[in-house]
């Protein structure tokens, strides 16, 4: 049987998944998109059917939806097509709200479908090494970690206005929180359970956006070692970094330099991992598909299904309430 699979939203990030899907020779691909001009753009770049209406894509049977839509519009689309019975792939953060998740997560449990939530960054190769020195316990108990990510908002899509995109409305689920929520799902990954945290976050710049665009993020973790999480729309020059601490040495990851670098106290001394000679960007996107694609076929769990989006979107959240109220939010 060749799979049908239905990508609702053909704006940048659906169309890459467009892209890929063709790439991987994965199967059908039929795209839906309310808006004519991106409907047209993506026939004519791809060469596929596309719909302008959900009731229109039902009538093609997709055995699997991706949703690449706005945050706000994420859960709606996702039980629609879990009823119809489709595998669903989810761009992240899973939602902008809690209310709703349990339906989808019953409908998925009850039809036995397939899901994952996009956060491609767990396909990264720097993280990936530090994820396996983590795991050999290459820097002893780890007391600490520190990540950050900043960009200019304006520079994420240069030939749009970045006042009219979704990060910059509240009403769609923008904002630093929910668009960087990367970073809380790897630190996590990394370090294990959230048990409690504390927030500052607002609107610091002179972005004429609705939404915050600097977050500052304190985690204390089940194991007891505790995380700062820096996020914003705000840095002109690029920056995506990790820093793990451990009484046994330090471990680095530095996106822009495409290393991870290990100082260990036994040699005293620093040992570099460099991405893959040829590693570009786009890589993340197909590994992830390709992920998906092994667990549509059985052969591999999906690194991030809804229950775990789930989980990590009641963190994102917890930093929204913490930022609002001045308090520490404990976390089940």
């Amino acid at each position: 049987m060749t799979r049908r699979f239905l990508v609702i939203g053909c704006g940048s990030i659906g169309k890459r998944h467009i892209k890929n899907l063709l790439a991987l020779n994965a199967g059908e691909v039929i795209g839906m998109d309310v808006q004519d001009a991106r409907r047209h753009e993506t026939e004519s770049q791809f060469s596929i059917k596309t719909a302008a209406s959900l009731e229109d894509a039902w009538k093609w049977s997709p055995h699997v939806v991706l949703v690449t839509t706005p945050t706000s519009l994420h859960l709606p689309i996702a039980i629609q097509a879990a009823q119809h019975g489709c595998h669903l792939f989810i761009e992240k953060p899973l939602a902008d709200r809690l209310d709703g998740t349990d339906e989808l997560m019953r409908e998925v449990a009850a039809r036995k479908l397939i899901s994952l939530v996009g956060c491609n960054l767990r396909f990264h190769p720097g993280l990936q090494t530090l994820k396996r020195l983590l795991d050999e316990r290459a820097v002893g108990q780890v007391c600490a970690g520190r990540v950050e990510v900043g960009q200019y908002l304006p520079d994420w899509h240069p030939l749009e206005d970045y006042r009219n995109n979704y990060s910059a409305k509240k009403n769609l689920g923008g904002g630093v929180i929910l668009d960087a929520i990367h970073e809380l799902d790897y630190i996590r990954w990394l370090l294990g359970e959230v048990k409690s945290m504390a927030c500052f976050a607002g609107k610091l710049s002179r972005l004429e956006i609705e939404t915050e665009d600097t977050a500052a993020i304190l985690l204390r973790f089940a194991s007891g070692a505790m995380g700062e999480v820096h996020l914003d729309y705000v840095q002109r020059a690029y920056r995506r970094t990790c820093q793990i601490i451990g009484d046994e040495g330090t471990i680095l990851w530095d996106y822009s330099a495409g290393r991870v670098s290990l100082y260990a106290a036994a040699r005293r001394d620093w040992v570099h991992f460099d991405n893959p000679q040829d590693w570009e960007p786009n890589q993340m996107y197909v590994d992830e598909l390709r992920h998906f694609i092994a667990c549509l076929d059985g052969k591999e769990k999906p690194v991030l299904d809804v229950a775990e989006g789930r989980r990590v979107l009641e963190i994102a959240l917890a930093a929204k309430e913490s930022s609002r109220s001045g308090q520490t939010i404990q976390l089940r």
